[in-house]
């Protein structure tokens, strides 16, 4: 039984598969192109996106726009299949710039979190009035409770007559900055399966009233093909991965970057205070250890790239660290990651890491068939037995 493609109204991946959108630097052109095509939606990471621009320090914000312009554009160029999405988080402090420069190059999907992205529908409309055409980039917030969904649909639709395209549900489980409370992360009503029944349930009502077809995906500690099918079945349209696409070739990071998670092993896989004041997820090393004991001092932001981020109470700058571990400076930084980090052996291509999970999907997927196929004959049976009697 071969997957569903994953529809954003009038675009579709060929396959129910997102990349999930890793900064500083993890998923930019290169990451994204390739598993754009192989028929899924490549992310570029929009956070720190400008980071090697050489006129930064003087025009923070100016790099990034440039940069993420080239981003996109390389990744244009080498895609021949599947859609091309940006991941900007509503804490950046030019989240505005960067979601207009996304709509200006016309990407397929933009998907935003780490906040609630009210404003979005307003620059689409800017832009496109802008710009003097009607612009359709899809619009992709990430939510973790069907109460935050239900706010977006209602404050969208009252606000902009317009409804989300999809919603990416993330859980606990995911790597980097994570949307819940340290109490809430191993607790099971907030595990990623509750959460999204949840939001499927809570869109329904928008889906049947607008006639819009609003996909929910799945991510947060989705790690394998079974995993994907399993999500389908509950009611999901796709999923989002991120941790299995960081050990690719493809993967824009740094080899050190990548070799962190292959060396990590269960206990490595931590759960971090971060200056931003949210908890995330982790590979333990050494610098993470030196914060810990207190060995890391405030220093002077050069970055400003965080609303959240109380500088001056910060034992160090989070955009730094990962910068620094973007480019394999592991001394002086650390690798965000999924809980199932440790769980990765080795580098392989997109091609190869798309491939087997698209054949272990569709092997479950089979298997489900088979097994309610059976259950319809034996209740066919059942039933023509009584009627015998």
């Amino acid at each position: 039984m071969k997957l569903p493609s994953l529809n954003f109204g009038d675009i579709a991946a060929r396959l129910p598969i997102i990349q999930g959108g890793m900064g500083v630097g993890i998923s930019l052109s290169g990451l994204a192109s390739a598993v754009a095509n192989e028929g899924g939606v490549g992310v570029i990471a929009t956070s720190m996106i400008g980071m090697l621009d050489p006129l930064r320090a003087k025009d923070p914000e100016g790099a990034d726009r440039r940069s993420l312009i080239d981003e996109i554009r390389k990744a244009r160029a080498k895609m021949t299949d599947g859609l091309l999405g940006v991941n900007i988080m509503c804490a950046l402090t030019n989240y505005g710039d960067m979601v207009r420069t996304s709509i200006r190059e016309k990407v397929d999907v933009i998907i935003s979190g780490a906040g609630l992205p009210l404003e979005m529908p307003k620059y689409l409309r800017e832009v496109s009035d802008e710009m003097k055409e009607e612009l359709r980039t899809k619009l992709v917030p990430i939510v973790s409770s069907g109460r935050a969904a239900s706010i977006l649909c209602r404050k969208w639709a009252s606000r902009f007559n317009y409804l989300p395209d999809g919603f990416v549900v993330e859980g606990p489980k995911a790597g980097g900055h994570l949307g819940f409370k340290a109490e809430q992360i191993d607790d099971p009503e907030y595990q990623l399966e509750t959460i999204l029944a949840q939001v499927v349930e809570a869109v329904q009502p928008y889906r049947e009233k607008h006639e819009k077809p609003i996909p929910v995906i799945a991510a947060g500690g989705v790690y394998t093909g079974e995993d994907i099918a399993r999500y389908l079945e509950m009611g999901a349209s796709g999923v989002q991965m991120g941790t299995r696409f960081v050990a690719t070739e493809e993967c824009d990071a740094d080899m050190a970057f990548k070799q962190a998670y292959i060396n990590a092993k269960a206990e490595d896989v931590t759960i971090i205070k971060s200056p931003v004041g949210m908890p995330g997820r982790a590979i333990k090393n050494a610098f993470l250890d030196a914060v810990t004991a207190g060995l890391k001092h405030p220093k002077k932001c050069v970055h400003k790239c965080l609303h959240s981020c109380a500088e001056n109470k910060s034992p160090y700058c989070i955009a730094q660290a990962l910068v620094n571990a973007y480019k394999g400076k592991l001394k002086n930084g650390f690798a965000f990651c999924g809980a199932n980090a440790c769980l990765v052996d080795k580098i392989i291509t997109v091609k190869e890491l798309m491939t087997t999970l698209s054949e272990e999907a569709e092997r479950k997927y089979q298997e489900v068939g088979q097994k309610l196929a059976e259950t319809k004959e034996q209740a066919a049976q059942r039933l023509k037995d009584v009627l015998n009697k």
